[in-house]
């Protein structure tokens, strides 16, 4: 026998004969003794309360690093995916998780819920007597000779989704001189009758995305004015041109003639939206008008609240509700009644211009701060309450929800100047899109809900596909979903 072995042998016999009033005198003076006397030859660690669920779904977070973490949140291509269903299957067959169908990439990464709960023990051995009718849809053959689990081959037999393809290259590129580098602008919009608006310097010029062809609408340099604002009505046959003097102006696009001219305004109007025929106008006077191009002119609301220019203007979907922002960084919402706003929110740190209502959830209000705050935030406007909120890391400029499912689109300046693509209300990125030099301050969505155009200083029009009419509208089942879908 080994003298080393045999040595520590003896010495753990005398360590367990000794008395507990000696042994514990010996284990503090060996604690106090700056030379450790080591009792054993290895070290067998107790697993009894560990949780088998969370480590195994931590072990794939820690074996990568930050950034690659970071790219598996923005992931969509089928490799991620193939990931997420290994992920699954080890969990089937190490845990007895019980999965089924392979989970969405998106919702999986934000998840921090182990799949299972189950209590028992991973090394527990169990003996199922019971046996079962053979069912050649749902079980497994019991002569299979695969190792894997019933739940496991349902895992791989569920269909896969395919993967969601956008292209990072805008599908067209238009020139547009003289389009204003300014934030407090909106100086495009897109018709339902698939006509393009842009006001370029003291002209309107209309593009139409069936036949590419284009005209000019209007030129206000004979006046001594420019355009700042832009906004088609929601059947598409007339335009308003708000102006730097502070006029707003009527157009029939198709017959290319000025309806009418409205006064009012002491500054430039920088936003417009309409409601049925009812046009709102914002303006640097901190004043909104609401005013019906149908009644004589002095038939007119006048909206007092803001302290600063107000630079976003979007009616909601059921007609109700008015939301503004202003460069004092408020959000405020109007009803179709009240002379004062029925709710504010004063979150933001920076000017308010980036508003989008949701068309899928009723009340659901979105908004985007500036260079100071640089968040998306969402508001549940039934009850007041703040929702959500994301720090885009760059400047918010406009906003957009897609019309077929529950994303939206926004666009940023400083310092990114990009287009980004949100899932809601996972505030995953489903894509981000680069190619402008300069901030992208402009934002419109085609008639179909299927393309973007961009507008930024550098002076170019971008066209992006970026929704699809094909992609389920099925609302999320989120605990973040307070709201019911418009019928």
């Amino acid at each position: 026998m080994d003298q080393e072995y045999e040595r520590r042998l003896l010495r753990q016999i005398n360590h367990q004969n000794l008395p507990a009033e000696a042994r514990l005198t010996k284990c503090l003076s060996a604690t106090c003794s700056p030379v450790s006397v080591k009792s054993g030859d290895r070290f067998i660690p107790t697993r009894a309360g560990s949780n088998w669920s969370i480590n195994f779904h931590y072990a794939n977070e820690n074996c990568r690093s930050p950034s690659q973490n970071h790219k598996a949140k923005d992931a969509t291509s089928d490799s991620s995916k193939d990931a997420v269903a290994y992920a699954a299957l080890l969990r089937n067959e190490l845990l007895g998780a019980g999965i089924e169908t392979v989970p969405d990439p998106h919702t999986e990464d934000r998840r921090h819920a182990v799949l299972s709960q189950d209590s028992h023990s991973l090394f527990r051995y169990t003996v199922h007597t019971k046996r079962v009718p053979f069912d050649s849809d749902n079980e497994v053959s019991p002569y299979s000779l695969s190792p894997l689990s019933n739940k496991s081959h349902k895992l791989l037999r569920s269909p896969r989704k395919p993967a969601r393809k956008i292209s990072k290259i805008p599908f067209k590129v238009l020139d547009a001189p003289e389009l204003q580098d300014d934030f407090y602008l909106n100086l495009v919009d897109w018709s339902a009758g698939n006509l393009l608006s842009v006001g370029l310097g003291a002209c309107v010029y209309l593009w139409s995305a069936c036949t590419s062809q284009v005209t000019r609408l209007c030129d206000l340099s004979v006046d001594g004015d420019s355009v700042t604002s832009v906004c088609w009505n929601e059947r598409g046959s007339l335009v308003a041109v708000g102006t730097h003097k502070g006029y707003v102006q009527v157009w029939d696009a198709a017959g290319g003639r000025k309806l009418t001219s409205l006064e009012g305004h002491s500054a430039r109007v920088g936003a417009l939206a309409w409601n049925g025929e009812q046009l709102s106008s914002g303006s640097r006077d901190r004043v909104i008008l609401q005013r019906d191009v149908r009644t004589p002119p002095s038939a007119e609301r006048r909206l007092q609240g803001h302290r600063q220019e107000v630079c976003g203007l979007k009616w909601s979907p059921d007609h109700q509700h008015l939301a503004s922002g202003g460069n004092d960084n408020k959000l405020l919402v109007w009803n179709s009644s009240s002379l004062l706003p029925v709710q504010q929110y004063s979150d933001h740190l920076a000017a308010v211009k980036a508003i989008a209502w949701s068309p899928h959830q009723h009340g659901l209000l979105a908004s985007g701060g500036g260079t100071a705050d640089r968040c998306l935030r969402f508001w549940n406007t039934l009850t007041g309450q703040a929702l959500q909120s994301t720090d885009t890391g760059s400047q918010v400029c406009n906003l957009a929800w897609s019309k077929h499912a529950n994303e939206l689109v926004s666009t940023h300046g400083y310092s990114q100047n990009q287009i980004l693509v949100w899932k809601y209300p996972s505030l995953t990125q489903v894509a981000k899109l680069t190619g402008h030099s300069y901030r992208v301050l402009y934002l419109a969505v085609s008639p179909d809900g299927e393309a973007i155009v961009t507008g930024a200083g550098d002076e170019t029009l971008r066209f992006w596909n970026v929704f699809s009419k094909t992609r389920c509208t099925k609302e999320s089942k989120s605990v973040l979903n307070l709201f019911t879908r418009i019928r």
